[in-house]
């Protein structure tokens, strides 16, 4: 293929028009290749910009768009439009695993990230969560560690069940996550028979200016299913992305996954009553 054979609309990212794509500029016919030629910068530039990096967590997932519809009525508890009951919304829902990268095997025992960005007539709303109605965590300030805990170690770049082991022995909140994380629940089959959790309490305010507290928990209708260890290692030696297929495969035969949607109320006068542990993460630093 020569230039001539090119799209006669080739422009710069700015828009202007590109005479040649595939010569640099030179100081004369023989001379060294010129660092003011705009163009080779900027092509070499979004050459190395083009792939975009691999999240931290949650690195590998599978999505697949849908609808929530509202068939019970919260509305003295939320004015949220897409909340209202008829209301139909349509929505992505992304699934993932946790600490492992892209190519991880999507059988491995780890929490399961469960999404949903809703594309409501008010802006988009994103209920970011997982497969675990609780997390280890209390406090966001803990975060970091505890990735750094569950991603490679970096002097071996294995996976170091020891620093994991580490760090949930020093964060009692931990037991109840690690419990469920390593009991038979741990392991789903598929994205499509587990259950999802917001990741958060959520504030819902009615017409009155009355708040409750929410959390959202969608439940499967396909049934919990999971796996065991070792069905889990046989999995991973046939395919690594078991989950990604059993998604893809059902859409495609028609068997579209079911989640029913329903929300978990405290109210205001409720969450005061609960002892102050309950409520914080324990010691905090204060700022006066």
């Amino acid at each position: 293929m020569t230039d001539r054979d090119l799209p006669k609309s080739w422009t710069t990212m700015a828009g202007a028009p590109i005479e040649a794509v595939r010569q640099s500029l030179t100081a004369g016919p023989a001379g060294p290749i010129l660092l003011q030629d705009r163009l080779l910068t900027e092509k070499l530039a979004h050459f190395a910009r083009e792939r975009i990096p691999e999240r931290v967590v949650h690195a590998k997932g599978s999505a697949a768009f849908g609808s929530l519809a509202i068939t019970g009525d919260i509305s003295r508890h939320t004015k949220a439009s897409v909340l209202q009951p008829g209301k139909r919304t349509e929505v992505l829902v992304r699934f993932s695993t946790f600490a492992g990268e892209s190519g991880a095997a999507d059988a491995e025992r780890d929490v399961r990230g469960f999404s949903l960005r809703a594309y409501t007539d008010e802006g988009n709303w994103d209920l970011v969560g997982s497969n675990m109605p609780v997390a280890c965590i209390r406090d966001p300030i803990k975060f970091p560690e505890l990735v750094h805990a569950a991603k490679r170690h970096p002097v071996t770049h294995l996976r170091s069940p020891t620093a994991l082991w580490d760090f949930w022995s020093l964060s009692p909140e931990s037991i109840h996550q690690v419990v469920m994380l390593f009991s038979d629940r741990g392991l789903p089959r598929s994205y499509r028979h587990m259950h999802g959790y917001g990741g958060h309490a959520f504030g819902l305010v009615n017409g009155d200016g009355k708040r409750v507290w929410a959390k959202f928990h969608f439940k499967t209708l396909q049934g919990i299913q999971t796996l065991s260890d070792a069905a889990a290692r046989s999995l991973v030696g046939e395919d690594r992305e078991s989950s990604q297929r059993d998604l893809v495969e059902a859409i495609g035969r028609g068997e579209y996954p079911r989640w029913s949607f329903g929300i978990q109320i405290m109210t205001e006068e409720q969450a005061a009553r609960l002892p102050s542990t309950a409520r914080g993460s324990g010691r905090r630093r204060h700022f006066r």
